[in-house]
């Protein structure tokens, strides 16, 4: 794996907007190197050990949605803190347990630096019980969004495709996807910042509420 700074150090966890740390580091897929994802879209998700229960269940489930992410243009990189033949070990016994294949890369982290680096864990943790985050990453490596999981409670697949079909149309429309949000749904124009354009809107509400679908028709 190639070395990050002073890992001495607490690294705050990673900001939205921000370009996430780069590693390159052996994987079920062979040695893999993050830089090489910086013009698409992929989700990096981390697991705290092998061989758990909810972290089995996530992995049969997006390895069952892997294709409906290629789709979206969208990789997907898993994580966990332990070594690559643990990490072998553990895809032969899900593909013994569901008829399942992981076809994605499965990250070796055994330092623990990728999870530090990336402010999963401070750099005293006794154990990796907080190494439970997903990472939402678009062109350049920036951070669109993540969310942090507890160990007794799975994610959900379903939501993690929604938000990357929101984060994709938002950018490619330039607009705001509302609560709720499903494909095909109105989104949101960003709101007015001038006093002219706030009066100009035949409704009180134009101004910082305005509905309207891709393409061009309006939607309320």
């Amino acid at each position: 794996m190639a070395p990050f700074s002073d890992s001495t150090q607490d690294t705050p966890p990673l900001r939205i907007g921000e370009i996430v740390p780069r590693f390159t580091a052996r994987s079920t897929q062979g040695v893999i190197d993050l830089a090489d994802y910086d013009d698409r879209w992929f989700i990096l998700f981390a697991h705290p050990a092998d061989f758990t229960p909810v972290c089995t269940s996530e992995l049969i489930e997006l390895a069952k949605a892997e294709a409906d992410f290629a789709a979206l243009d969208c990789a997907l990189i898993g994580h966990s803190v332990d070594s690559l033949y643990s990490h072998l070990a553990w895809l032969r016994a899900i593909h013994e347990l569901s008829g399942v294949k992981v076809g994605f890369p499965l990250v070796e982290d055994p330092s623990m630096e990728i999870a530090r680096a990336y402010g999963m864990m401070s750099c005293d943790a006794t154990d990796a019980t907080t190494v439970r985050t997903t990472y939402f990453i678009g062109p350049g490596g920036i951070l669109h969004a993540s969310i942090c999981y507890p160990l007794n409670v799975g994610r959900s697949i379903p939501e993690m495709l929604r938000l990357v079909k929101a984060l994709q149309e938002a950018e490619r429309n330039d607009a705001l996807a509302p609560a709720n949000w499903q494909p095909g749904d109105a989104l949101l124009r960003d709101p007015e910042e001038t006093i002219g354009k706030v009066l100009s809107g035949s409704k009180a509400n134009d101004w910082f509420y305005s509905p309207f679908r891709a393409g061009g028709r309006d939607g309320k």
